[in-house]
């Protein structure tokens, strides 16, 4: 019951904002940051009640839910070591977007999309059943359309429709694989862990052709969610015009949708199709890599450069996946998790200087490090987090990611390892011309420094992206029996198969 309750309590907040009379600010934000703090409270249960050493899913619900003809859908929901963390990862965001956005336009609209797209973020991490599943993915879409379509830019109805159509059309393939899977199922279910089971069995026999073409029904869903090069268009458009709160939930959940689903999804259902395209991919990703950081360093707006910059950092995580070895899996696990706080922060950071200036070109900074001192610090860490410094978070992942690939494609390790210079170059060249430098412009000088609730709202995400990098290994250990026993699978389809599919491409 406790993964059910915690999908209740944002879905409760919402429609206890819909229904309460008057629409007096304090309220609203009371209400939200009360249903969200309680979910995350409840995710700390999870973290608590976990057990490690396990693969098996945990806290698992299992109810028939209805029967439409043949169609034959459950309520099953259950976490493992993979999804744990993007749980509490969601929880813990979802508050801090609410404590920042106090002062939106139309607040009680924006809460609602906000608790409303938590339930469908927590409901992609939970469902086991592959409809179930596909309903939350679905879910997430609508209030994050409304938030940016309503609360974004000046070009945000573009942005939204942009950000809608790129998901609706893979979420159509999908769909239609999900269907395809459950007649090759005997129409029987549509439940992911027991169309596994009878996949490993042997008892669902799918064809080379089917297999691939089921493959790529899902894995252009997700890589449109991650998004991957060169499927990555709408990712700009969708973070400049989002609200900051949109862009932390977009960068810091949504985008590891994708990878959660290639890593969930694909890899087990799907291994030989996998390894038959694991080099093509890994093209795709290091291309991602290099290109997501040249194009971010040319940015004017710092915005679209950390936006860019998300480009590039997935793009280590899909290269880690399609190792296919624990090293480089748990790196790019670890990494979801490390490009959630960071880039969250760095968009949070950019809400809060704009909320100032009213301006996010950095021409039209310099010099804010004498009049805002703790910002500047704070954006200093997490800058440092972002880029891979030994001690944060982002190294952890990225050298774990790099290690895996270097023992399976030196060469894609090494034209990886640039992303992680050119990141570097690009985030210090912005942070010298933003807070260094004399202070040219008046309003700059004249800026206030942070107030105790943006320091609240901060100090969390900067206290992770340290833990994470002195003590990385409370974060891995409970995701270590969930990656091994993808690892397992895709090696003895690897094995039994040595000449037709070579994740070495030999």
């Amino acid at each position: 019951m406790l993964l059910t309750t915690l999908l209740l309590l944002p879905g409760a907040g919402a429609l206890f904002l819909a229904l309460l009379p008057g629409s007096r600010r304090s309220a609203v934000a009371a209400t939200a940051l009360i249903f969200s703090g309680l979910a995350f409270l409840c995710s700390l249960l999870l973290l608590a009640g976990f057990e490690q050493g396990t693969a098996d899913m945990q806290f698992v619900q299992k109810i028939r839910w209805f029967d439409v003809a043949e169609f034959h859908v459950s309520y099953h929901v259950g976490i493992d070591g993979i999804s744990l963390f993007l749980i509490l990862l969601t929880t813990l965001l979802v508050p801090l977007v609410a404590l920042s956005s106090l002062r939106v336009a139309q607040i009680r609209g924006y809460m609602i999309c906000l608790l409303t797209l938590e339930v469908g973020m927590l409901g992609v991490f939970m469902a086991m059943d592959l409809v179930l599943f596909y309903l939350f993915w679905e879910v997430m879409l609508i209030p994050m359309y409304f938030l940016i379509g309503v609360w974004g830019g000046s070009q945000r109805i573009y942005a939204a429709v942009k950000f809608f159509l790129y998901t609706m059309v893979g979420s159509l393939l999908m769909l239609a694989a999900i269907i395809t899977l459950y007649y090759a199922n005997g129409a029987e279910s549509f439940d992911f862990l027991q169309i596994l089971a009878r996949l490993e069995e042997g008892a669902i026999q799918l064809s080379p052709l089917k297999e691939q073409l089921l493959f790529w029904a899902f894995f252009l869903a997700f890589a449109i969610k991650v998004p991957l090069f060169p499927f990555h268009t709408w990712l700009p458009d969708a973070h400049v015009e989002a609200p900051t709160g949109g862009s932390v939930i977009l960068a810091g959940v949504l985008l590891k949708m994708g990878t959660y689903g290639l890593l969930r999804f694909c890899l087990p259902l799907f291994p030989a199709a996998s390894l038959q395209y694991a080099t093509p991919i890994c093209v795709l990703a290091v291309v991602g890599i290099i290109y997501g950081a040249l194009v971010a360093m040319v940015q004017p707006d710092v915005k679209k450069l950390v936006a860019y910059s998300s480009v590039s950092h997935l793009g280590f995580v899909v290269l880690g996946i399609f190792m296919f070895n624990v090293e480089a899996m748990e790196g790019a696990t670890l990494q979801m998790i490390n490009h959630g706080i960071s880039t969250g922060a760095l968009f949070l950071l950019v809400g809060m200087i704009y909320e100032r200036r009213h301006t996010r070109l950095i021409e039209d900074f310099g010099g804010l490090a004498h009049s805002m001192p703790h910002f500047s610090l704070l954006f200093m860490v997490i800058t440092l987090s972002s880029i891979g410094l030994p001690g944060l978070n982002g190294f952890v992942g990225e050298f774990l990611v790099l290690q895996g690939t270097f023992l399976e494609r030196p060469v894609f390790a090494a034209f990886a390892a640039t992303g992680m210079i050119l990141s570097a170059v690009y985030m210090l060249w912005m942070y010298q011309r933003v807070f260094f430098g004399e202070a040219k412009n008046p309003a700059n000088r004249e800026l206030s420094d942070l107030t105790a609730t943006e320091i609240g709202v901060l100090i969390p995400l900067a206290i992770l992206a340290l833990w994470i990098g002195m003590q990385s290994s409370t974060f891995l250990r409970p995701m270590d029996s969930s990656i091994e026993k993808v690892v397992q699978r895709v090696q003895q389809v690897r094995d039994s198969q040595p000449v037709r599919v070579d994740n070495r491409g030999n």
